[in-house]
């Protein structure tokens, strides 16, 4: 019998305290849902990483029926995600889905490594957020974050030559799991280890206000897998699905 969780208490409890699914709960408010049935755990959580959202964990067969359970509640445009074996199973239980599309989640309870001084990076204010816009506008056009999102809640940078430098932004943060995104760097700054020294400060100061910190990145972006692993950042390979439309 497939059972409704009512707080993020009984999610993290139910689940193991996994990152991912505790993200996704959030504090399970804002259209947020979650089920269980056997050993899985199904997160619905609405405009997530700009996404509709579905976490999965636990196994294939008990996730495969609280996936169809899920869709039939809050609407098949809810994208599964989770390990990537797991969403391979589940997708291949559920008629008319397929995997979309493979990336990594990478998380963190301590850090490592150092990228030189950090003192000047810095909360930037919201009148410097059109900078941010127009750095991301060139060097990172498809980033999910941008300023004036729901969810994206602050901006940080380092300034060098008169303009922004680098960029990270803290967004879709979850009470117990800070999250780090929009990261980017303008073309003339990079190799100054810049985009590190501002991941580490973010990563710190989220570390510092959540207890843990995660990001998600392609996995064909091999500098920022590089500079986050070297950061301490754990690699988890997660895949993404969604039912076929006519």
């Amino acid at each position: 019998m497939i059972g409704e969780f009512r707080s993020p208490a009984q999610v993290r409890a139910a689940c193991g305290d996994d990152d991912l699914l505790v993200w996704a709960a959030g504090e399970l408010r804002g259209g947020r849902r979650a089920w269980w049935l056997g050993d899985a755990v199904v997160v619905a959580a609405p405009g997530l990483s700009r996404h509709d959202r579905l976490a999965v964990w636990g196994g294939t067969a008990c996730a495969a029926s609280l996936v169809e359970h899920a869709l039939a509640e809050v609407g098949a445009g809810y994208r599964p995600f989770g390990d990537s074996a797991l969403v391979a199973g589940v997708a291949s239980k559920v008629d008319g889905m397929r995997v979309a599309g493979s990336f990594s989640w990478m998380g963190a309870d301590r850090l490592s490594g150092e990228f030189g001084p950090s003192g000047e990076v810095r909360w930037l204010s919201r009148g410097e957020e059109s900078q941010v816009g127009a750095l991301l506008a060139a060097e990172a056009p498809h980033s999910y974050a941008v300023p004036g999102m729901a969810g994206v809640s602050r901006w940080a940078g380092v300034c060098a030559g008169g303009g922004l430098a680098s960029v990270a932004a803290e967004a879709w943060s979850a009470p117990t799991v800070g999250f780090l995104a929009g990261v980017a760097t303008a073309a003339a700054h990079r190799g100054r280890g810049l985009a590190g020294r501002v991941c580490r400060w973010v990563s710190a100061e989220l570390l510092a206000a959540h207890g843990r910190v995660a990001l998600m990145v392609d996995d064909t972006n091999a500098a920022a897998l590089t500079v986050y692993e070297r950061l301490g950042f754990t690699r988890r390979r997660v895949s993404a699905a969604g039912l076929e439309t006519a």
